[in-house]
């Protein structure tokens, strides 16, 4: 079953880091990653979504492969592969891959400019090492579509670790007023 984690951080860079982290994983065969997003807002309120894969591109560069053989064919290889990457440019603007980009902005509108929310959508996840593996990261759990009990895990987790940070800087501030 494919499984939909969206977790909110405070800065886009972190969420950027998350998001390699989880690449650095699914290498490593523990996750399967069908779509990574990071989702930011800006200071004007827009929301801009960072996608892990840019279906235009993958169009465009398809298309223009396609182009040139078919050019080649009929000996025109530099209008195949111009018309070869216009059509693979806008049917990949067309496709949606992955999480769907309007329930993205959607979900991300609770963010606050200057906040990021990572969208995670994989089609196979090895649970507890994913939740060791993000915890550290911090951040909050804003949806998903894991069970109760998972569910629970994930954001026990999460917070464990802002309870031990939050810790750690009262037990830092004492150390400072005390010297």
């Amino acid at each position: 079953m494919s499984e939909l984690i969206v977790i909110g951080y405070g800065s886009p860079e972190k969420a950027e880091e998350v998001r390699n982290k989880l690449l650095e994983l699914q290498g490593e065969y523990m996750i399967d990653l069908a779509d990574a997003v990071v989702a930011t807002v800006d200071k004007k309120g827009r929301i801009k979504l960072n996608q892990l894969v840019h279906v235009w591109a993958i169009g465009a560069s398809y298309g223009s492969f396609w182009g040139l053989l078919i050019g080649l064919l009929f000996l025109h290889p530099l209008l195949g592969v111009l018309v070869g990457a216009g059509t693979g440019l806008i049917t990949g603007a067309l496709s949606d891959y992955g999480l769907n980009d309007d329930f993205m902005k959607k979900v991300a509108g609770i963010l606050r400019p200057g906040q990021a929310a990572l969208f995670v959508f994989a089609r196979h996840v090895t649970g507890d090492r994913i939740v060791s593996a993000l915890a550290p990261f911090g951040g909050t759990v804003i949806r998903t579509n894991l069970n109760t009990v998972d569910e629970k895990k994930l954001r026990d987790a999460f917070q464990q670790v802002q309870a031990g940070a939050a810790n750690q800087l009262r037990a830092a501030d004492k150390a400072r007023k005390a010297s």
